[in-house]
């Protein structure tokens, strides 16, 4: 009994490095998307819905390019941090347009979302084009950035139009996170400065 009470006691008085912050997104409300780059509707939509009773619609309205609709923002990274995210996809035009995936920016001003400071890359895959399907990444903060812009980058034509529902955003703590209508934020600290907040 000693010697499991020792070894709560040890684990209590060790810093807390696994901490991270999470943010979801489902679109339950009015709020659309952070920003975007090219030409892109967004709107809230009931049909088709993944979770929940809305999702995003993304309409392309660009005559040419690849419009990129702005879903998250990190900001207080560190070089070597993770970011990671996952969000539902729909459409149903296997090996054809319209499609979309996952991508990211780097944004090294934590006061203006519009500021690129070079590609984050992203996810190689278009998914299946057969409904919903989930779209992942992680990305690993580069030497010299301090924030990412999360994306979803349409492929198609104008007129066409892609569906997107049920976000998770996670990060290192001491970041924040800001997803349309909601942000977390965390400060660094060890486990006994926690422990003594209570």
């Amino acid at each position: 009994m000693k010697t499991l009470c020792f070894i709560a006691l040890l684990l209590l008085t060790l810093p807390l490095t696994s901490r991270a912050a999470t943010a979801t997104c489902g679109w339950e409300g009015t709020e659309t998307i952070l920003g975007n780059s090219g030409e892109i509707i967004a709107s809230i939509a009931t049909d088709p819905v993944y979770a929940g009773n809305q999702s995003l619609q993304l309409e392309d309205n660009a005559p040419s390019g690849t419009p990129q609709a702005f879903i998250g923002w990190v900001t207080g990274l560190d070089e070597g941090d993770t970011v990671s995210a996952t969000v539902w996809r729909y459409d149903v035009t296997p090996t054809t347009a319209p499609s979309c995936r996952i991508w990211g920016h780097w944004n090294d001003d934590p006061s203006d979302i519009n500021v690129y400071s070079g590609s984050a890359s992203g996810q190689s895959e278009y998914g299946p084009g057969e409904g919903w399907d989930m779209a992942q990444f992680e990305w690993t903060v580069s030497t010299g950035h301090t924030g990412l812009v999360i994306e979803i980058r349409t492929y198609s034509d104008p007129g066409d139009t892609v569906w997107i529902d049920d976000l998770t955003i996670t990060a290192p703590d001491g970041a924040t996170i800001i997803v349309p209508a909601e942000t977390v934020a965390l400060e660094r600290q060890s486990w006994a400065g926690i422990k003594s907040s209570f």
